[in-house]
C-alpha cells in the first residue's frame, strides 16, 4: 500500500507532469484563465489519462508484445487517446454544453496533450503492473488538475491586479507559471 502512496505522491507533487516534467503546457496555459474551465479540463484529463493508461497497458501487453508489434506503440497509443477524447467531447456536448463551449479548442487538444501520451509511455518504460499503471495515471492527472487549479486561481487574482505594463497579459502568466514550477520542484527532494 505504501508503494502506491509513494507512487501517487510522486506523480502529484514531486514529479508533477506540468510543473516538474513540463508536459501538457499547452492546455495548462490555454485553459487557466478561469477556474471553472480549468476544473472542467482537469476532470476531462483525469478521465482520459486514467482510462488511456488502462487501455494502453492492456493493448501493449496482450496485443503489441505477443505479436511483436512494439514499433506501432506510439501510433496505437495516440489512436486510443484520440478515441477517448472523442467520447469525452460527445458526453460534454450532450450533458454539459456550457462547459463544452468554455473548453472550446482545448478539449480536442487533449488528444495531442503530451502528458497523456507521456503517462502511457512511462508506464510501459517503467514496466508497471496494470494496477500501478492506473494509479500512476490517475495521480498524474490529479497533479495536472492541481497545477491547473492553482494556476487558474492565481491568474484570476492577477487579472484583478494592476501589474506594470510590460508584464500585462501573457508575460505575467509565464512569470507566474515559472514561479509555480519552482515551488513544485521543491517537492523533488521529498521523492528521493
Amino acid at each position: 500500500m505504501s508503494e502506491y502512496l509513494i507512487l501517487a505522491f510522486g506523480a502529484i507533487l514531486a514529479g508533477n507532469f506540468v510543473l516538474s516534467r513540463f508536459l501538457g503546457i499547452c492546455p495548462f496555459l490555454g485553459v487557466s484563465k478561469r477556474l471553472e474551465t480549468a476544473m472542467g479540463m482537469s476532470g476531462a484529463v483525469v478521465f482520459v489519462m486514467t482510462l488511456a493508461a488502462a487501455v494502453t497497458w492492456l493493448i501493449q501487453n496482450y496485443i503489441l508484445v505477443p505479436f511483436r508489434l512494439e514499433a506501432l506503440q506510439t501510433l496505437v497509443f495516440i489512436l486510443v487517446i484520440a478515441t477517448l477524447v472523442q467520447l469525452v467531447e460527445v458526453a460534454l456536448r450532450r450533458f454539459a454544453p456550457p462547459l463544452y463551449r468554455a473548453l472550446g479548442i482545448y478539449l480536442p487538444l487533449i488528444t495531442t496533450n503530451c502528458a497523456v501520451l507521456g503517462v502511457a509511455v512511462l508506464n510501459i518504460k517503467d514496466n508497471n503492473s496494470f494496477l500501478k499503471s492506473v494509479v500512476f495515471a490517475f495521480a498524474a492527472a490529479v497533479g495536472f488538475g492541481l497545477a491547473l487549479a492553482i494556476f487558474a486561481g492565481l491568474r484570476e487574482r492577477i487579472d484583478r491586479a494592476n501589474p506594470p505594463r510590460a508584464f500585462k497579459g501573457v508575460a505575467i502568466a509565464l512569470v507566474t507559471a515559472g514561479l509555480l514550477s519552482l515551488a513544485f520542484m521543491g517537492f523533488g527532494g521529498l521523492a528521493k
